[in-house]
């Protein structure tokens, strides 16, 4: 923030700063964030220079959640901007960013994003929230078996590992050279890199005293083939968290009721183009869908036909459309790979919850493979 910023101006964007766990009322806050995103001495030089080219100002026109959908989708601009020129000039010389992150890169090219402080602090506050509500213990050990990066999964495990719980110990995920091997045909070595894998984690479980469990399902998957780590498991480990979109509701239910019984088994829909994910909603009961909220109105999401690109009716299916509006960073109206059914939002938020996520088959003209996802 400039130092002849006027008062009015400057009480304008402090919703933009309100300290983690309060919610702000969400017109308000989309209106001082385009006001910031898009101020010639705090916006980014990306979103600057791309506001030239849109039919609207931003600063004048959008003023609601619903409003964002009249950005176009810039993600895939992503794979070639400079990540300096994505940082919003109002942090001055010194930005506080811990990191540039990558999509997963199995649909062509990735796409970066950077991650700054403020917004790391207050997804992890919000996550340890949504922990809280499911009944992960805090101060417990944590063993997370997904990319330390550059997917930004392994930064938020770690952030809570270390805040909610207290060591974290690691197993690190390739999915591109996964994906690399089932696109060439070589699926008996993405097999036996996924065992190695489940062999690392045996090791830890084995030796440690691991409390908690963050795992992709296909990992989970091979785990339950083992007597050995089912066992280990329901002696030690008190929570699952599981991450992904492979995790069909038949299989959720056997997990959860069959294969650990007496385990919290919790579920996150992430994507490193939100900055983080949404949490399944607490309190569901056997026979309800896995619902997840996000935290709105930072991270909204829309379910719509992927023809008309409309929004289906409760309960449909469609494809979600994500957007994230922070201090720290700004991509609206991003239309995501995943089909999701549309639930209602929590409390009359802004936004949609989602449902049974599942990934298309294809997604910017190429084949859309998981692997270890």
């Amino acid at each position: 923030m400039t130092s002849n910023t006027s008062s009015s101006t400057s009480n304008t964007w402090d919703i933009l700063d309100l300290p983690p766990g309060v919610r702000p009322d969400p017109d308000e806050y989309i209106r001082a964030a385009m006001d910031w995103h898009f101020g010639p001495d705090t916006g980014s030089p990306y979103w600057l220079e791309r506001a030239k080219s849109l039919d609207f100002d931003p600063r004048t026109d959008i003023s609601s959640v619903a409003d964002l959908v009249r950005f176009p989708n810039v993600a895939a601009e992503l794979r070639t901007v400079r990540a300096e020129d994505l940082i919003p000039r109002g942090y001055g010389e010194n930005p506080d960013v811990r990191g540039v992150f990558e999509s997963g890169g199995t649909t062509g090219a990735p796409k970066r994003v950077v991650l700054h402080g403020d917004w790391r602090r207050r997804l992890l506050h919000w996550t340890s929230e949504q922990l809280d509500a499911h009944g992960f213990p805090r101060g417990t050990n944590w063993l997370g078996i997904v990319p330390s990066g550059p997917h930004i999964v392994g930064e938020f495990f770690r952030g809570s590992a270390t805040t909610h719980g207290t060591h974290g110990f690691t197993i690190d995920l390739d999915p591109r050279w996964v994906k690399r091997l089932i696109s060439e045909g070589r699926g008996g070595e993405a097999d036996d890199y996924a065992e190695h894998v489940v062999d690392q984690a045996a090791d830890v479980l084995r030796s440690q005293d691991i409390g908690i469990l963050t795992v992709t399902p296909p990992i989970l998957d091979r785990i339950a083939r083992r007597d050995e780590l089912v066992e280990l498991i329901n002696e030690k480990v008190r929570a699952i968290r599981w991450g992904g979109t492979q995790l069909d509701p038949d299989s959720r239910q056997v997990y959860r009721t069959e294969i650990f019984p007496d385990t919290v088994f919790s579920g996150n829909y992430g994507s490193t183009m939100i900055l983080g994910f949404a949490g399944e909603r607490p309190g569901l009961g056997d026979d309800d869908p896995c619902v997840f909220d996000t935290l709105s109105p930072y991270v909204t999401f829309s379910v719509v036909d992927p023809e008309t690109l409309r929004p289906v009716a409760y309960g449909e299916r469609g494809r979600v459309v994500a957007s994230h509006v922070s201090k720290s960073f700004l991509l609206p109206n991003n239309l995501e790979r995943d089909l999701a059914t549309r639930v209602a939002p929590l409390d009359g938020g802004p936004g949609d919850s989602v449902a049974d996520i599942a990934p298309v088959g294809r997604f910017e003209n190429e084949d859309v493979v998981e692997g270890v996802y």
